[in-house]
């Protein structure tokens, strides 16, 4: 035989296994999933929560109330975060204007039923308070910043300044000390002496120290660092048992030195804890991009983001390895919600695949830092409605029922929790992902996770007969449905989420 043709005939063979090779590979209908069970990679730490931002939606009053705290009870989530927010400072500041002259502030109208009723639908489960918004009297700056009288506008200006009017601090301290005091002590003692008694008494497990710094007042690690010890010595004063969560950045990968300083114990005033760090994670789409193109980016996003965990991991391990980790801002926003509050913002109807979209989302992610050891993943938010980032909600702002994002969240809040033991899993294929679990009551379930916007044939040994429950464009704002798998196979819906629960 010529060498022309042997050359011919090597290149058919390439080609042939090749194209083979490929196609079951590359089959974009079906995938092959395999579980060794007695193969256990991690022992999940891992909680399924959420957070609850302040919002004129969520007041009594308004007409999703009832529905918004109904469904945040139902959830019986632990570590579920509580913030009151920015854009209100009537309904997250206390002490709106500075003591003078023997008189304070001190009013806690607005405040109280936003938080009394998030306490009372999460009664019996840890939770973390964050009561973000300093007092703008606290910082100097050329004059002072005034504040909208109606407790429902949102205003985007009232953090100002950088430094502090009192630089010992001692003042921010306090006056967090009597926020958690009037929580948890039954009242407290203002600046003169004056009692205020509130008659609550609840248990407030974790406080997180302000949020997103990184921009928030726009704080170095060092000026955080201090301001966190100040406020944990005001709190620990009235609430010697409190734990707490320091951090809670919006940009993780934007400045490492945050992590590098504030993790370093000597950075810090002796026997200040450091229980807990936190920070964020939003899958942000370009203007122009279509539901389609959004599939793509936003798990490509979600994999940087993993990438960025580990590299943060890899710092807390080294220089504080009893410091726990809340991921506890996890979703996606439109590119048009950053511009509310600017003349000309135009509120977009919301597509439902989007919301399976950022179900899906939110699944991977919690799936993947189940993987990495991480202590508490937390969807964002309960209640947005335009002006107060829309495309973030679980809740719809208009009827009160709950989205695909919330369903999902169930799903994985009501199958999985710490203690379950991950176990080796293998699948042929990139876009959906597979992990096999076998919980703490010793049944074995199965995460299936559609990254992409078509249906999948998912091929498991052993699953015939197992219980499929699903959240997809189907269910909508239903809540999960249930279907047996008749084969060894499991019809994965257009971004859908499933718990494959095999028999006893």
């Amino acid at each position: 035989m010529s060498l022309s043709k042997v050359t011919r005939c090597l290149w058919l063979l390439v080609l042939f296994f090749g194209a083979a090779a490929g196609s079951a590979w590359c089959d974009e209908s079906s995938a092959k999933v395999n579980v060794a069970w007695g193969k256990v990679v991690r022992v999940s730490k891992t909680t399924a929560t959420l957070q609850v931002v302040v919002n004129p939606m969520v007041r009594r009053g308004s007409p999703i109330h009832d529905e918004a705290f109904a469904a945040l009870h139902d959830l019986q989530a632990d570590f579920v975060r509580y913030v009151p927010w920015l854009p209100y400072p009537k309904l997250g500041v206390a002490e709106l204007d500075p003591p003078a002259k023997g008189k304070t502030s001190w009013d806690f109208s607005l405040v109280d039923p936003l938080t009394v009723d998030f306490l009372e639908a999460t009664a019996g489960h840890p939770v973390v308070l964050n009561f973000s918004i300093i007092p703008q009297w606290m910082f100097r700056t050329p004059k002072p910043v005034s504040y909208p009288q109606n407790p429902d506008q949102a205003t985007w200006n009232y953090q100002q300044g950088a430094e502090l009017r009192d630089p010992s601090m001692k003042e921010l301290g306090d006056y967090y000390g009597r926020l958690v005091a009037w929580y948890t002590q039954g009242g407290f003692k203002d600046e003169f002496g004056q009692w205020h008694a509130s008659g609550h008494h609840y248990k407030v497990d974790f406080w997180e120290v302000l949020n997103e710094v990184d921009f928030e007042h726009s704080m170095t690690p060092q000026q955080y660092t201090a301001r966190y010890d100040a406020m944990v010595e005001g709190i620990r004063r009235v609430a010697p048992h409190m734990k707490f969560v320091g951090l809670a950045l919006a940009a993780p990968s934007r400045d490492p030195r945050f992590f590098e300083y504030f993790l370093n114990p000597k950075n810090h005033k002796p026997g200040i804890p450091l229980d807990m760090i936190s920070y964020h994670f939003y899958a942000s789409p370009t203007p122009d991009q279509s539901l389609d193109a959004q599939q793509f980016t936003f798990f490509e996003q979600a994999d940087h983001f993993l990438d960025v965990v580990r590299y943060i991991e890899a710092i807390r391990e080294r220089l504080s390895p009893g410091t726990g980790t809340m991921i506890n801002e996890i979703g996606a926003i439109a590119a048009e919600d950053g511009a509310q509050g600017e003349p000309g913002y135009v509120f977009k109807p919301i597509p439902g695949a989007y919301w399976n979209l950022c179900a899906a989302l939110y699944a991977y992610v919690y799936a993947q830092l189940a993987r990495q050891g991480i202590d508490a993943a937390g969807e964002s938010q309960l209640v947005g409605y335009p002006s107060q980032f829309p495309s973030v909600t679980m809740i719809d702002w208009t009827t009160g029922k709950p989205n695909a994002r919330y369903w999902a969240l169930k799903l994985l809040r009501d199958n999985f929790g710490p203690g379950d033991k991950l176990v080796e899993t293998e699948i042929n294929v990139p876009y959906v992902l597979a992990q096999g679990f076998v919980t703490r009551d010793g049944r074995h379930k199965i995460l299936l996770v559609n990254k992409r916007n078509r249906p999948m044939e998912v091929s498991i040994p052993g699953v015939k007969g197992a219980q499929v429950g699903f959240v997809d464009q189907t269910t909508g704002f239903d809540p999960p449905r249930t279907a047996p798998a008749r084969e060894d196979q499991v019809s994965l819906p257009a971004l859908g989420v499933a718990v494959v629960t095999l028999a006893p």
